[in-house]
């Protein structure tokens, strides 16, 4: 009985354990099961989300938008210019001196010219410095800081609200703000630079210096260009200081006459200063009409802007010119984004139109000078400057070649020049019987007819706010307005500025320069309204390039953004001419040197005060000298040592030249007398001013 238990049990346990290995081996095949399961299951589910992902719908690229354009713009611009700077002091000191480069000054004092005559240099419209003496919270820290010019433009991108409320001016009168001092910058340093790395003055006044000229003998005129030139006297005393100045370097000079070489509307300016300081007190300087012929050797004004610049009107008008408009095409919005909050156009143009200077650089002389709806005085002109031929002439011998110009005539559509704004490109082509006249009468404001913007939007900004939508189509409704109508146009749209403005400046032509009223100094710098000083050995030069396609007149339209706090019109970058064409971008082109056209710059010279005239009694000598533009052809000549762009040829060789070797003692025919590469002769022969 117990061996039979015993088998029994030996039975369980080894069926026990035959279980057990075959639990285990079950066990181990279902964890392999389990295992391929997993992976098929795996392998399954990365198919499934491949197949979802093929499913799902491509991502769309990111939307470019307005602001991303305007981002890359200024990323490159910024870049391209640090790394020209970073080139160009990084260059080895004797790559940057070649000899054919080190300019005129070191080849003059090797033939032995040496400084006789002190120098006297006028800056123009916005080279020159300005610095802070007294400013809002924002402004702390600024204290004689620099707010514009030699290298403080960090400040515009750290707090460029604070700094245009800083740089404008009182709108009523044109003077400081309550709370706000900002004045020019003393001394050479004032506009030797406008930016590190860009030149102004600096290498005029490098090359007079190595033929001896110093603190004693060389003087730049600072002045706040903002104001209007007797605001100047009157805030600082500017133009007795100059007075002053021009007196001692005579004396201490050894008895030398200055040599004065304003630039711009630094032209105009010193203009002014002439008649204004032969002019009996209160009003002038009381120095007595000799004063000119004995303290004053020449005036060489360097790119004149005489008779005014359409770039005025565009930036008073709209805030724009040609390279605004372009970038605004190419950003439409971004400037003007209410989402952004930028409105960059309507806040420039509330700074520019508290300065009375830009008011003095609207065209004069009207339709006489600029011409008409249907004619101009730069009819036939070439506008392909690339195949148009020049050659040195002479005025005197008048040797003038016009069958260059008919040579080089490409133009299909002409080019009505005389209408300065026309609004829409059918304007700027028809002849005047097929477009609405212009008619001074209905350019007035009355406050029945007016339903002021203002009202729905709160503080007006610019003037345009207070004008009713009506009011702004019937402005453009297809019409074209000349340089006469344009005033009215002005004074139309922006009556505070041009009410507060023309209490200052004239744009008319003088019938009778002996009417008493033209001894007031609203017209001092109009060389259409004043007479030249008593001066017959002084010499008055015209220097400045050509070459350069530089805006004349302009194709409007309405701008498409109607809502408060903007400007209603801006130039239409749409509007192109054929091939050859005056016309690119809205914008139609003459000759000149980018900002000044040649009728501007040369027909006083030409014409106005050649021999002895009404407006030149004395006879005192013009010279024009005419410099034709050539780009740079390697980073060596920098902005271009053969430029005749209008600051670019402050460091033409040529032009310094002619500088040094005056203020050494030359005279106008000495270093060649008249030197004329445009049509000036011709233009100033359609011109009838009854000399």
């Amino acid at each position: 009985m117990a061996s039979v238990l015993r088998f029994r049990k030996l039975c369980y346990v080894e069926s026990a354990v035959k279980c057990t290995s075959v639990g285990y081996e079950s066990f181990e095949i279902d964890e392999k099961l389990d295992e391929k399961e997993e992976d098929v299951l795996s392998a399954n589910n990365f198919a499934l989300e491949i197949n979802k992902k093929r499913k799902q719908p491509k991502r769309q690229p990111k939307e470019w938008r307005c602001l991303d354009s305007c981002c890359w713009i200024i990323g490159y611009l910024c870049t391209t210019w640090w790394l020209l700077l970073f080139f160009y002091h990084c260059l080895p000191v004797t790559l940057l001196r070649v000899p054919e480069l080190q300019g005129p000054g070191v080849r003059l004092k090797r033939e032995g010219l040496t400084a006789l005559h002190p120098v006297v240099l006028v800056p123009g419209i916005v080279t020159g410095g300005l610095e802070l003496w007294e400013g809002r919270p924002c402004a702390d820290g600024l204290f004689r800081k620099r707010l514009w010019g030699g290298g403080s433009f960090t400040q515009i991108f750290k707090r460029p609200l604070c700094l245009l409320e800083h740089l404008s001016l009182h709108y009523e009168t044109g003077l400081d703000p309550q709370g706000i001092r900002v004045r020019a910058v003393p001394g050479l340093v004032g506009a030797d630079y406008f930016a590190p790395g860009y030149f102004v003055w600096a290498v005029l006044i490098e090359n007079l210096a190595k033929i001896g000229y110093e603190g004693k003998n060389l003087h730049m005129a600072a002045y706040d260009w903002r104001l209007s030139f007797q605001n100047t006297e009157i805030r600082d005393h500017a133009l007795t200081r100059l007075k002053s100045k021009i007196e001692l370097m005579y004396i201490s000079n050894g008895y030398k006459k200055v040599v004065a070489v304003p630039h711009s509307m630094g032209v105009i300016y010193f203009l002014h200063f002439l008649k204004w300081v032969e002019t009996p007190p209160p009003m002038g300087g009381g120095g007595g009409p000799g004063w000119c012929a004995k303290h004053i050797k020449a005036v060489m004004n360097i790119g004149p802007a005489f008779l005014g610049v359409p770039k005025a009107v565009s930036n008073l008008f709209s805030a724009e010119g040609k390279d605004v408009s372009y970038i605004r095409a190419m950003a439409p919005g971004v400037f003007d984004s209410e989402i952004l909050g930028l409105q960059t156009f309507e806040r420039v143009m509330r700074m520019a139109r508290t300065w009375d200077s830009i008011v003095s650089l609207l065209p004069k002389g009207g339709e006489v000078i600029w011409g008409n709806m249907d004619r101009s005085p730069e009819e036939g002109h070439v506008c392909d400057f690339s195949k148009k031929s020049h050659s040195k002439t002479s005025l005197t011998t008048n040797n003038v070649n016009n069958s260059d110009v008919k040579r080089g005539f490409l133009v299909k559509d002409l080019a009505n020049y005389g209408r300065i704004i026309s609004f829409g490109k059918p304007a700027s082509v028809l002849h005047s019987s097929k477009l609405p006249t212009a008619d001074s009468k209905e350019f007035s404001r009355t406050s029945t007819s007016e339903n002021f913007n203002n009202f729905s939007c709160g503080e007006a900004w610019t003037e345009y706010d207070e004008m009713s939508r009506q009011s702004i189509q019937n402005v453009a409704a297809d019409k074209a307005y000349t340089t006469t109508t344009l005033l009215d146009l002005l004074r139309f749209v922006a009556p505070k500025m041009m009410r507060r403005a023309e209490a200052h400046f004239s744009h008319g032509i003088a019938e009778n320069l002996d009417d008493p009223k033209y001894n007031h100094y609203k017209y001092w710098s109009n060389p259409l309204e004043t007479k030249l000083s008593d001066a017959p050995d002084m010499e008055i030069y015209c220097m400045y390039g050509v070459g350069i396609p530089t805006e004349r007149s302009y194709v409007y339209k309405l701008s498409p953004n109607s809502r408060c706090k903007s400007i209603p019109y801006q130039i239409d970058n749409s509007v192109h001419g054929e091939d050859g064409s005056c016309l690119k971008g809205g914008v139609y082109f003459a000759d000149g040197d980018e900002s000044v056209p040649v009728l501007s710059a040369g027909f006083m010279c030409a014409k106005g005060w050649r021999g002895r005239t009404r407006f030149n009694p004395s006879g005192i000598a013009t010279y024009i000298r005419e410099y034709r533009h050539k780009p740079p052809t390697s980073l060596m000549e920098g902005r271009g040592i053969e430029s005749g762009s209008h600051v670019d040829i402050m460091g033409n060789f040529a032009l310094i030249e002619d500088i040094m070797r005056v203020a050494a003692g030359a005279t106008g025919d000495e270093i060649g007398g008249d030197q004329i590469h445009s049509d000036i002769i011709k233009m100033s022969e359609r011109i009838n001013i009854g000399i």
